[in-house]
């Protein structure tokens, strides 16, 4: 496979379980045991996709992601053994795409990279040409062409993951998506864990576009079911 990863973990045996995997599927993949190594290795190889540990010896994964977010919007996967829910929104906050929490099973890094591929074909494509290339809804507005999202004329950044989040709901305005629903559109498959994880890239997808994310009123959630975008005036 053409594509690069970068494998940022300073713990050998996990190190070696995720070299393990990736070279059985013939993955092409460089390592990084500390943050200042993955940052050169980030700026000089321009890896598509990096997994992260957050606790590495010389900074925090959290600073890693800020300092390649003010560059670049390659996936980032963090694999930590850190599990509550403050560390997932510092990291998704900070802009990573996706959480895997240690202990984690083969099969499901190997499907959150499968994820992260289709996430960079879904970016290098236009998202549906037969459709508009600009979707409004009050002071929403998405150009699906650039990519980019703005509320009230302001640009507002986003993940990759959150943008396919937000576009999958502006495709559907007025219908409650399920959380199955959206988690093998986003993913590619629903794991029971993904649900939490859904939770949480919607609270900070809210936090972006909503002036109170507590009082939401682009993106209503249909507590046990799902989310649905509501229908606002165009200004």
């Amino acid at each position: 496979m053409n594509r690069l990863i970068l494998v940022v973990e300073d713990d050998n045996a996990v190190k070696n379980l995720i070299s393990t995997t990736l070279e059985s599927k013939e993955y092409k993949f460089h390592t990084a045991k500390n943050g200042k190594q993955a940052l050169d290795e980030t700026i000089s190889r321009k890896p598509d996709v990096i997994l992260l540990d957050l606790g590495l010896p010389d900074m925090d994964g959290v600073d890693i992601i800020k300092k390649i977010r003010g560059w670049s919007n390659m996936p980032i996967i963090v694999v930590s053994a850190r599990s509550e829910d403050k560390d997932k929104i510092d990291a998704l906050d900070a802009g990573a795409d996706d959480y895997l929490t240690k202990p984690f099973s083969v099969d499901e890094l190997l499907a959150r990279l499968r994820v992260a591929f289709r996430r960079l074909d879904y970016q290098n494509s236009n998202y549906n040409k037969n459709e508009s290339p600009i979707f409004t809804n009050g002071g929403l507005k998405i150009d699906y062409e650039s990519g980019c999202v703005f509320v009230d004329d302001k640009e507002v950044h986003l993940t990759p993951n959150e943008y396919k989040l937000i576009c999958l709901l502006s495709k559907n305005v007025g219908k409650v998506l399920t959380h199955k629903y959206i988690l093998n559109q986003i993913w590619g498959t629903a794991f029971d864990s993904d649900v939490a994880s859904l939770r949480v890239y919607m609270a900070t997808l809210r936090k972006k576009i909503e002036k109170d994310s507590e009082h939401p009123i682009y993106i209503q959630t249909h507590i046990g079911v799902g989310y649905r975008m509501l229908r606002i005036e165009n200004k």
